[in-house]
């Protein structure tokens, strides 16, 4: 495949740093979605692969197997994608998104080293040993009660994560709403999910960490934005920064829906987004 050599159309936001590649679960190489984010006039596209789990944590259909495998062959391309991407304006950074599992911090640490990513991203699957994303059948079976006590230990989980130290940014970070955003909505109302929320909120911030604005969620079955209004003022609130990720899984998605994004993170006064490059951040503007 030739190198593109002329921008795609302008775009608001000129990075993106969460997308994934046919290493894990996604539908393109990475050459494919180098190329799908040169297309997209994007000026900073980061490979953010999931990270190999430890034993037993894995869904009932998973891919650890091939990424743990394929890892360095994952890490070189990105490096070679990153030499190409130079030249034509855009600049390549690997990243990692990394399980956080209570319990597992000695191995997420040695993940951090094993490579030097540009930036790690904390993402939240796992509640013991159920991936809570996988499928709508296992919330259905859960009474509101259950439902509130998982979005709770959610919450209580990410505060643990950004504690640790080891991440940059943390994914959409209200995930946990995937299957049942009406039943999410009601718990946080509550006075006691509100102040749970800010206390994780409250804790990347106290870790230098920012707050993913992703448009994943459009895709998803909540057909809303990771993370809902009501998170958004308290991160704006907190003066959190924050950064973009399209969670892109295929070449049609990076940079997806990233106007509407830029209108959605304007509307509670923000003006810039935060990447990170060699672990450093870069704050960058991006017009409304």
């Amino acid at each position: 495949m030739s190198e593109l050599t002329s921008p795609g159309r302008k775009i608001p936001i000129s990075a993106d740093i969460h997308a994934h590649t046919r290493h894990s679960h996604g539908q393109a190489s990475t050459e494919e979605m180098f190329h799908a984010a040169l297309g997209k006039g994007l000026k900073y596209f980061g490979f953010s692969e999931h990270s190999p789990r430890p034993e037993g944590y894995v869904y009932p259909r998973d891919y650890q197997e091939q990424l743990a495998a394929g890892f360095p062959d994952y890490v070189a391309e990105v490096g070679s994608m990153a030499e190409r991407g130079r030249p034509l304006g855009m600049e390549v950074l690997l990243g990692l998104e990394l399980d956080y599992i209570p319990g597992q911090e000695e191995y997420a640490a040695s993940l951090c080293a094993a490579y030097p990513f540009d930036y790690v991203i904390g993402g939240l699957h796992f509640q013991g040993y159920w991936g809570f994303d996988f499928t709508a059948d296992d919330w259905e079976r859960l009474s509101l009660d259950a439902c509130f006590s998982a979005y709770a230990r959610y919450y209580d989980d990410l505060a643990a994560m950004c504690r640790t130290g080891l991440f940059q940014v943390a994914a959409h970070p209200d995930l946990i709403k995937l299957f049942t955003v009406s039943s999410f909505h009601a718990w946080l109302k509550t006075a006691d999910a509100q102040a749970q929320v800010r206390t994780a909120l409250a804790a990347l911030k106290e870790n230098n960490m920012v707050m993913e604005i992703s448009s994943a969620g459009l895709r998803k079955p909540c057909h809303e934005i990771y993370p809902c209004p009501e998170i958004m003022e308290m991160a704006r609130d907190l003066a959190l920064p924050i950064s973009f990720g399209s969670d892109a899984h295929c070449a049609n998605t990076p940079a997806h829906a990233f106007d509407v994004l830029a209108r959605y993170a304007a509307s509670f006064g923000y003006t810039e987004h935060t990447i990170f490059v060699k672990r450093v951040a870069r704050t960058l503007k991006f017009p409304v």
